[in-house]
């Protein structure tokens, strides 16, 4: 069976960054595309950042644009996503997702119903 399990996550201040990491193991998913979203308290789930099999093709959030980026390193089968210049509305748990891309290795999915396995989530609090 597929597991996702993120790490990074913590306390970091105002203006300051962090860098999660989504390890994939166990079972097989032919193809994977990534994607992290997060959920604040109180908020529903929202797509932060999504890359591509391939690792051609990404996409952001416009809230996020600028200040996130994800990549990805196929050999450890991981998912990364560095954060920059972080603010408290930022606060929320990140999750990482994975779903296979079948025949469309440059696709990259916005949308959480897309995605059939799911991390438990890394905490990500942002101090003013």
């Amino acid at each position: 069976q597929v597991q996702l399990v993120e790490s990074g996550g913590g306390l970091v201040q105002a203006g300051g960054s962090l860098r999660l990491s989504c390890k994939v193991s166990g079972g097989t998913i032919t193809r994977p595309a990534m994607g992290w979203f997060r959920q604040a308290p109180g908020k529903e789930r929202e797509f932060v950042a999504g890359i591509s099999w391939s690792s051609s093709f990404t996409s952001y959030s416009d809230s996020v644009k600028g200040r996130l980026t994800i990549s990805r390193d196929s050999a450890k089968n991981t998912v990364y996503l560095q954060a920059n210049n972080l603010n408290p509305e930022n606060t929320a748990v990140y999750y990482c997702a994975a779903r296979p891309s079948a025949y469309f290795p440059n696709s990259v999915y916005r949308n959480p119903t897309e995605y059939r396995c799911w991390g438990p989530g890394t905490q990500v609090t942002v101090s003013s």
